[in-house]
């Protein structure tokens, strides 16, 4: 009797132990894959991105830098949901997805200085004073950098409205936030940042303002005649397409829109990083890691938890046993 009772015991203990080391391997793997997607996986795309150069004049068959480099990021579109459109669990995967690449972004490349194109929020244009303040709040903690880094904001049509839409206390509680500069210089290079939703013709007060500030602008810069002929930029960036599109203007002022932030409106978000002197400047675009690659590690873990159990119940033969298995039947034939 005491011999069965020692038979089971020992049978229930080996039991246990295959069960707790089952318990074991799949709490490794979610965890392995959950720190790859979730974390690691910014850090290994984006270490790929460089700074581009800037073209240096050559004396004496030797390049010299005469003027310090600016490395200014832009980015655009992050359309951060509301509370009528946002649900919660589309908020949590983009907004975390946002968060990780701009802190990541942040501690590799070291920019100098940051700006984002417009349409921070999805429902800025409709939010009552609650949820723009909650929206406000979950923007200060995704965004949030260190002193020394500046953050230049420029307002969307969703954050403020269409031309049609806009009006006197959506502009100032945007500004009240974000404290949006005109014209900003830095080392030498003058960026103007021009909110274009308030230059269309049939929002007259707002279209004068805007185009009165631009004037002070170009008066600023020594400028003067329409919006490029005002300015006479020397590269023209933008938002609003969530894609990315290169145009020759006619006075051969090149502009070029900066693709979305965000996995809601791109499987393969990405941002344009520039190195900029007061005469020359060279671009080139970041990718973040894509939304597919990610939904697709996913499922393989999702399958290889799968295999595990089976095996584990019996269900389904070892996969290097059957292996072996072959491998010994191919070596005799």
């Amino acid at each position: 009797m005491a011999t069965i009772r020692l038979w089971f015991g020992r049978q229930n203990f080996c039991l246990l132990k295959k069960r707790s080391f089952l318990l074991l391997k799949l709490i490794a793997v979610v965890f392995a894959v959950l720190l790859f997607c979730e974390f690691l996986i910014y850090y290994v795309v984006i270490f790929r991105c460089n700074w581009p150069e800037v073209k240096t004049p050559a004396y004496d068959g030797k390049q010299e830098t005469l003027d310090p480099v600016l490395k200014a990021m832009f980015l655009a579109d992050t359309h951060l949901l509301g509370e009528v459109r946002g649900h919660w669990l589309d908020k949590l995967r983009r907004e975390w997805q946002m968060e990780r690449a701009f802190q990541t972004a942040l501690w590799l490349l070291q920019p100098e200085v940051i700006f984002i194109l417009g349409d921070i929020f999805d429902e800025g244009k409709w939010s009552s004073s609650q949820a723009w303040a909650d929206d406000v709040k979950r923007f200060q903690k995704m965004f949030r950098h260190p002193q020394h880094v500046q953050l230049k904001v420029v307002a969307g049509n969703h954050d403020i409205g269409f031309h049609y839409q806009m009006n006197t206390y959506k502009i100032k509680r945007f500004e009240k936030v974000f404290n949006p500069e005109r014209l900003f210089s830095w080392k030498g290079i003058n960026f103007v940042m021009v909110n274009s939703v308030a230059l269309e013709g049939d929002s007259c007060n707002i279209c004068s303002e805007a185009e009165a500030e631009l004037i002070e602008i170009s008066h600023k810069l020594n400028c003067s005649r329409e919006l490029l002929w005002w300015l006479r930029p020397r590269l023209v960036l933008s938002g609003h397409t969530h894609s990315a599109c290169e145009v020759l203007h006619g006075a051969g002022t090149p502009e070029l829109s900066v693709p979305s932030f965000s996995w809601r409106n791109r499987n393969n978000p990405s941002f344009i990083m520039g190195s900029m002197t007061p005469t020359e400047y060279a671009l080139a675009k970041c990718y973040l890691p894509f939304e597919h690659t990610v939904l697709t590690v996913y499922c393989g873990a999702a399958g290889f938890l799968v295999v595990l159990i089976l095996v584990h119940l019996g269900l389904l033969g070892s996969p290097f046993v059957l292996g072996w298995k072959l491998l010994r039947k191919f070596k005799t034939t």
